[in-house]
């Protein structure tokens, strides 16, 4: 930053440097810098103009746009060379930096767009849009009510309304920084309500401890284990049926092992939505476990939770009541935006705040002029904390419960209306029928059609998926996710998730493949 050199008060604090910093300080002050946006308001409003005019043409108006490609594939040196990313010791002016932006938007995946199936979000809601320029406007951290007045309120509202659905009339939650947080936190929670003293003393106070999850389970339980210091050996593995949902059966088997080998269970995961099959466990039945065993529930509902809105398909999961907490990612079905991550408890004793508390008392004073329980930083392991409840609580606002009901039936109805469609197509193999709106399935191209008995037919088979989305992504035309499967090799798993999709879509997105295949 140059010194403007007529202050007399810089001019003092020049006269105080050593002789090199002097001259680099003047050196400074004589070169023709570009000229600062501090302190010129007329300036910032011209550049944050132009910007979100880039922003509402390329990101939003082209990026969900059928007309538009999904993404623009480089190869990664020609993308640093094309973005030129190299940070300089001069500023630029205001055109190249707005051509910047242009290029970051142009050379990014639209996750927008109607054909972008490949991850668990997509769509692009204008309401939580709105709600995210808002917090990123304000820039606050939401960890006390004294920085953070109308945002403390609203968290407080909008996870009141989740625990609703939920089926409690109380309890506690927050806000983390994704679901694969959220699950952590909550095992953490399981064992600090066990065993408090494990705060203080650590892990030499504990016995060794027991977990349990389906083999359909995130793999953020594991990481769990691993970074709470439990590690992974502790994660018992339940049993899936071939539906990919946990098996009551063998979790209370596994239980038994466990207690036998003399470990102490604490905590059972299941999971409403698994991410590859879209499975709901039992949870009525997986809950009459827990209490025989005195164990805690966490449901991670991370992709299903939305499911809840829905009168018609949230008998998916029922007995979710009975949990202790549950993961929640309205950032994921009901598009609320990245990150939109909430973890819900029915504990009411403030377990939050004194499993992860540590009354820092430059930020959390007892003495302040409004009631410090208003102060929900301490519930957390982080200190600085974004705003996350506006987007959603924004969207809800404008949708009511009716319009976001009415975005997750949709859903179902179209990922049902692509299965029926793929039925009538040859070349189109479901891996099963779907529950949700994971839709799993291998494209049989011709050349492998009636070679099921093949020896190499499943290791061909395999093959297709990859060779498949490197085409369409190179092209630009679609995005779809592909992975193996316990002894299944790759398939295809689209995500019916976008609120702007419509049959047309669906139609595409099978016309598509068999154009892309149609040589294979």
């Amino acid at each position: 930053m140059s010194i403007p050199l007529k202050s007399s008060f810089l001019l003092s604090y020049l006269y105080t440097l050593p002789p090199a910093l002097l001259s680099r300080e003047i050196l400074m002050a004589d070169s023709e810098a570009l000229p600062s946006l501090a302190g010129d308001p007329v300036a910032v409003e011209a550049l944050l103009r132009a910007v979100f005019g880039v922003v509402v043409d390329e990101a939003i108006q082209k990026g969900t746009s059928v007309s538009q490609k999904v993404c623009e594939w480089k190869e990664p040196e020609e993308l640093k060379q094309l973005l030129d990313l190299e940070l300089r010791s001069q500023g630029e002016s205001q055109e190249q930096i707005l051509e910047r932006c242009r290029a970051v938007i142009r050379y990014s995946v639209k996750t927008g767009h109607p054909r972008f199936f490949n991850q668990l979000f997509s769509g692009l809601d204008p309401h939580a849009l709105a709600g995210r320029i808002i917090t990123e406007s304000l820039n606050t951290s939401q960890y006390t009510y004294e920085i953070a007045p109308v945002f403390v309120l609203m968290e407080e509202e909008v996870l009141r309304k989740l625990r609703a659905l939920v089926g409690w009339s109380s309890g506690d939650g927050i806000f983390c920084p994704g679901g694969s947080i959220s699950n952590m936190y909550a095992i953490n929670l399981a064992r600090y309500q066990r065993y408090p003293d494990c705060k203080q003393r650590g892990l030499r106070t504990l016995p060794p401890l027991a977990l349990f999850t389906s083999k359909e389970c995130h793999y953020s339980i594991q990481k769990g284990a691993a970074f709470l210091g439990l590690g992974t050996d502790s994660v018992r593995v339940v049993k899936a049926d071939e539906r990919g949902k946990m098996v009551p059966e063998d979790l209370e088997r596994q239980i038994g092992m466990a207690e036998a080998e003399g470990a102490v269970p604490f905590l059972v995961s299941a999971t409403s939505g698994t991410t590859v099959l879209g499975a709901f466990d039992p949870l009525e039945a997986i809950a009459d476990v827990c209490q025989r065993h005195g164990l805690w529930l966490h449901v991670d509902a991370a992709w299903g939770g939305s499911v809840l809105l829905s009168q018609t398909h949230r008998h998916l999961l029922d007995g979710i009541q009975r949990a202790d907490s549950v993961a929640w990612n309205p950032h994921k079905l009901l598009a609320a935006g990245l990150q939109c991550s909430a973890l819900l408890l029915q504990d009411t004793s403030n377990l939050l705040k004194r499993c992860h508390g540590s009354q820092a008392s430059y930020l959390f004073q007892q003495d302040k002029f409004y009631d410090v329980a208003l102060d929900t930083g301490d519930k957390v392991v982080q200190c600085g904390r974004r705003v996350d409840c506006l987007k959603l609580w924004l969207m809800w606002k404008a949708q009511g419960d009716q319009g976001l009901e009415r975005r997750v039936g949709q859903a179902f109805v179209l990922a049902r209306y692509l299965v029926e469609e793929m039925k009538k197509r040859e070349g189109f193999e479901l891996v099963m029928e779907p529950e949700f709106v994971n839709v799993c399935f291998w494209f049989v191209p011709p050349s492998l059609r009636g070679k099921q008995e093949s020896p190499d037919y499943h290791e061909r088979l395999s093959k297709v998926a990859p060779m498949l989305k490197e085409r369409m992504v190179k092209e630009g035309s679609m995005m779809i996710g592909y992975q193996p499967h316990g002894t299944r090799g790759n398939f295809f798993r689209v995500v019916v998730a976008n609120s702007a999709l419509t049959c047309a879509d669906m139609d595409f997105l099978l016309n598509e493949l068999e154009r892309l295949g149609q040589d294979l």
